[in-house]
């Protein structure tokens, strides 16, 4: 029988209600196995689930690293404790992202050979399986070393999750040719087109992100975060925009109704609930990171993903992808 997933109760704008209805969904639909971590009086109905019980909550707001040494029984610790102690197989939280990641980092370990753990998140992608892009936030400040097992390490994410057999991967830049960007994208592409085994498509533009023609986008963590909220920002402004069209009269209505059942399915397709969260890669362990304003369906399928990454075997498949005799 699978190990439970351990799901910080406590993290995220919507905590705990929203987290612990989407355990009891996630339950309910897919048949996982879900440990609640959480402060017992506050958390209230536990929906029958299981609880691991703690004292401490790291806020939203709070200083990653310092929270995280300072709050030891919090959520979030404990959470990636149990993931370490082989009593979970993999921890989700919507909590603070730093101290998420911090935990994550300090209780489980990175990967032999990974110089930094980065946030692969997938980007829908009409009509095929998501692109990955990553770093989506964890490392602000790269060398082009930490780039290529980024590549590395998203492309067999990229296989293990979406079952795509040879990944394409683009390097996010200010023009298509190989001369165009920063020293930082310059020297990266350079080594990418070397590394064998890589299929490497060459740099991509911002423009590709949403439909993208790679599997795989690499960037900068500072770059990433600022690409991923831009294109949140501005789906949520045309979806606005398209509502408010669409109730501006009886006859807009009247096309609404009609064009609806086409729209409905391609919504479903952008809403980043249905994605299912990041996953932290390069740890020793399995990580999954929720948007902090995460409802009960992101959690669902948040523990979704934690679940078939787990099935997968994606933690083993990264230690072949990064070895320490790599250079």
């Amino acid at each position: 029988m699978a190990l439970p997933i351990a799901l910080d109760a406590m993290g995220g704008d919507f905590a705990p209600g929203e987290i612990i209805a989407g355990a009891r969904a996630a339950v309910d639909e897919f048949g996982l196995s879900v440990i609640l971590v959480g402060v017992p009086d506050l958390m209230g109905d536990p929906l029958g689930l299981d609880v691991f019980p703690c004292s401490e909550i790291i806020a939203m707001d709070d200083d990653p690293a310092a929270s995280v040494r300072k709050k030891k029984d919090s959520s979030l610790v404990r959470s990636a404790e149990l993931v370490r102690d082989g009593k979970a197989c993999a921890m989700v939280s919507a909590g603070n992202t730093g101290a998420t990641m911090a935990s994550a980092l300090l209780r489980m370990g990175r990967l032999p050979g990974v110089v930094r753990p980065c946030i692969a998140t997938p980007i829908p992608n009409p009509g095929r399986q998501p692109m990955v892009l990553v770093d989506a936030g964890a490392n602000s400040e790269c060398t082009p070393e930490m780039l290529v097992q980024f590549a590395q390490m998203a492309s067999t994410f990229a296989t293990a999750h979406f079952g795509v057999a040879s990944p394409k991967v683009g390097l996010l830049s200010i023009g298509e040719e190989s001369t165009k960007g920063t020293p930082l994208v310059k020297e990266t592409h350079a080594l990418l087109a070397a590394l064998p085994g890589l299929n490497f498509a060459g740099n991509v533009e911002g423009r590709d992100l949403v439909p993208s023609p790679v599997d795989v986008i690499v960037t900068d963590g500072f770059t990433g975060n600022v690409a991923l909220k831009t294109l949140e920002g501005a789906l949520k402004f045309i979806f606005k925009a398209v509502l408010d069209v669409v109730n501006t009269n009886d006859a807009t209505r009247a096309a609404g109704a009609v064009l609806l059942e086409y729209l409905l399915p391609l919504a479903s397709q952008l809403t980043p609930e249905n994605q299912g969260g990041a996953m932290l890669l390069g740890l020793d362990g399995i990580c999954v990171i929720s948007h902090g304003s995460s409802n009960a369906v992101a959690i669902k399928n948040a523990l979704r993903v934690a679940s078939e990454m787990d099935a997968a075997g994606v933690v083993e498949k990264l230690r072949l992808t990064i070895r320490p005799d790599q250079d």
